[in-house]
């Protein structure tokens, strides 16, 4: 048994979250009935499970993608401005793959695509602490105060940072280059927190994320991860046992056809 949202992202049809949006929208149908709540599970066997009237099969073979994004492509699947995404830099992968996250329009550097909604939501999920690291090249030279205040935390958005590690590694055009390793995930946060202590950062790169390094790869090109990559995103740790409780099964005992038995609705948390 396994939950619906968790289904639907691991057949590679969305995030998780994006599919707990589905099934919100009444988009997501099992054995012919609708369902709108979270926490209902489905037999992957037996039940048959739709999105808008199609049938979803779970036999998607997982692909975990690094790419090292260049500035100027929206980290998305699609853009209703018509802006350049980063699916444009993946085209040539067949399976239908979604980004991991976001690193903004104006950032470059590593960026996870994979179509396994599991690992996306742990990696993704706040309470796991996932550790990312940037460079930032920063206006003028970067007094240890300003250091220190960066370790400590900034307020930004009427918010405290929580603490980051931070160490100047050299200087630039611009002025000093910066390597700072945060560990949430808010918006435009390294620019924000530079900002709010007088810097400008001028250009800013992501080169570490969840244990993964960008290395060598070349900008606007992509690599598979390595079976040792994987097997140690998958160790991240999922959510706690008895964290909720069970939520109850819609599944059945013997093989049905979508229209010859109404699902049950019993949910849980």
């Amino acid at each position: 048994m396994v939950r619906l949202q968790k289904y639907l992202a691991d057949a590679g049809v969305a995030s998780r979250r994006a599919s707990e949006k589905l099934i919100a929208e009444g988009r997501v149908s099992v054995n012919g009935d609708i369902i709108r709540e979270m926490g209902v599970q489905v037999d992957e066997e037996y039940d048959v499970i739709a999105v808008d009237g199609e049938i979803v099969k779970n036999s998607v073979k997982k692909e975990y993608i690094m790419l090292n994004k260049p500035v100027g492509f929206i980290t998305t699947v699609s853009d209703d401005k018509d802006r350049p995404t980063v699916m444009e830099l993946v085209s040539d992968i067949s399976a239908r793959i979604y980004p991991v996250g976001r690193l903004d329009y104006d950032t470059e550097g590593l960026l996870l695509l994979t179509n396994d909604g599991d690992l996306t939501y742990r990696i993704t999920h706040p309470k796991h602490d996932i550790a990312k690291t940037y460079v930032a090249e920063v206006t003028g030279d970067v007094s240890m105060d300003t250091i220190n205040q960066l370790r400590r935390g900034v307020v930004i958005d009427g918010k405290k940072t929580s603490p980051a590690e931070v160490e100047v590694v050299g200087a630039t055009q611009y002025g000093t280059k910066i390597e700072i390793t945060i560990h949430e995930g808010r918006n435009r946060q390294v620019r924000k927190m530079f900002e709010a202590l007088g810097c400008i950062v001028k250009r800013l790169k992501r080169t570490k994320e969840a244990g993964l390094n960008l290395g060598h790869l070349p900008l606007g090109k992509w690599r598979k991860l390595s079976e040792s990559e994987v097997n140690m995103l998958k160790k991240i740790e999922g959510e706690k046992p008895g964290s909720r409780r069970k939520p109850a099964s819609v599944g059945s005992k013997k093989p049905i056809k979508a229209q010859s038995r109404k699902t049950s609705r019993k949910t849980g948390r």
